[in-house]
Order: C-alpha cells, then structure tokens, then sequence
C-alpha cells in the first residue's frame, strides 16, 4: 500500500470515529438530559435515622429522580413525612418509605391505624368465603362452640376490616391445621378474638363493602334454628298470595 494511499486511509477512520463519537455523545446527553428533567421528585434520608425517631424537615430532603418508574411507597414532599415515625432504621440518601415509618394512619405499612390492633384468628368452615377474600373487604366473625346437636352460634364481631389473608393452614391452639386470617379490630374486640380463636370454631360471613349496618347479636342454637325454621316455613306458606290460574 502506498504512502499516500495509507494517510488517506488514516484520515477516513478519523472522520468516522469522530463522527460516530458525536453521535454517541449527543444520544447519552440528551438521554440523561430527559431523564433527569422528567420532574419526577423522591424524598430521601438527610443524615441515618434511627428507629424511633420523630420526622423534621431538617431529618429530610429532596432529589431528582432519574427513572421513570419511583419506588413503590415513595413521598415527593418533605411535609409528607414530618412528624412520622420512623418504624426502621434508615441510611443516609435511602428513600423515605412509606413501610419504614409509622404515623397515626398506619404502623410501618402494615395498615394498622392508631388504637387500632391487627389481629390474626384460625378459620375454620369458610373455604368458598376464604376464596373470595381480599384485604379491604369486610366480614362478619361468627363463634361456633359445641358438637351436633348441642350446637351454639354468636356473630362475635360486625363490619371487621381484612388485613390479610393466608390460605396456607396453620396449627392451632387445639392441633389443627386451619387457614389464617388476619382482621383489623379495636383493643377491646382483640380480646373478643383471641378468646373465639383459643376456644371456639371461627367461621367468616363476608358482607358488602358498603354495608356498615349492625344487629343484636344474641347465641343461637341449633335446636332454635330447627324450630325457627319450621315457624319460618308455615308462616311463609300462610302468608304466600294464592296461585293465579290462567
């Protein structure tokens, strides 16, 4: 190859990789450049947090997000998160999550209000409703006590929210093996719970979200179920409009 012909050569490459360089340069750029202007927010830790402590905005600070999708949890504001309590320790330029901190709404994401309490119970009998249930929904507790016929049912508790459900069986105080439920119930109505759940056969009645209606709650047992029943029966057939021949 000539000498001319190899400083020709030379020259060519050096247009290409300075152009394919540019291109390469001005892509990224303008890349970063979106991203970085997509005016998506995250509040982060301005120093480590320690379990315990008391959210200020001088414990807090914003930065720009990058990344089209933010962390699930995330807060955009500082006054979104002053006066929460942080449930876990945090690092310095961690995210500020939602299941790190405590507040009157909610206890470290679990979903439990102030003076409210989680409550876990062994359910038995319900295996279409356990089916059917999602976290949010609303039920109805009913306490079973007794073998046939010596059968006694009391709706313990109304309107209780569902925290979670586990289809998986758990063992029981009693040895079996039954699936967990876990509701939202008030201090006093934990007890009620407890008490059901160690001594009695937990059935669930899953009702309308928008239902928050109430009745007395009063045991029923099955022989009064048998003779309502036929009350029931006669009644509704002496109340039946005749049939209408046509």
């Amino acid at each position: 190859m000539k000498k001319n012909d190899l400083v020709k050569f030379a020259g060519v490459a050096l247009v290409i990789a300075i152009i394919a360089t540019g291109l390469f340069y001005g892509l990224f750029v303008t890349n970063l450049s979106s991203n970085a202007g997509n005016g998506n927010r995250l509040v982060v830790a301005a120093k480590t947090l320690k379990a315990g402590t008391q959210l200020t905005s001088m414990d807090v600070k914003t930065i720009p997000w990058p990344a089209s999708e933010l962390p699930k949890g995330n807060y955009s504001k500082v006054e979104e998160v002053t006066g929460s309590t942080v449930f876990d320790a945090i690092g310095e330029g961690e995210p500020i999550l939602a299941s790190r901190l405590a507040s009157g709404k909610s206890a470290g994401g679990a979903g439990v209000p102030s003076g409210m309490r989680a409550v876990s119970v062994h359910v038995t009998d319900s295996t279409g409703v356990l089916a059917l249930l999602r976290a949010g929904q609303k039920v109805d507790v009913q306490a079973v006590n007794g073998r046939a016929p010596n059968i006694s049912v009391r709706t313990a508790l109304e309107d209780s929210a569902v925290l979670s459900v586990n289809p998986q069986a758990e063992q029981t105080s009693q040895g079996a093996s039954l699936p967990l439920v876990t509701l939202l119930a008030r201090p006093n109505e934990s007890d009620i719970l407890a008490t059901a759940d160690a001594g009695a056969r937990v059935r669930l009645a899953l009702r309308n979200a928008l239902d928050s209606g109430t009745r007395e709650r009063a045991p029923l047992t099955l022989e009064a179920v048998m003779r309502a029943s036929g009350t029931s029966s006669s009644s509704a057939s002496s109340q039946r409009p005749p049939s209408v021949k046509k």
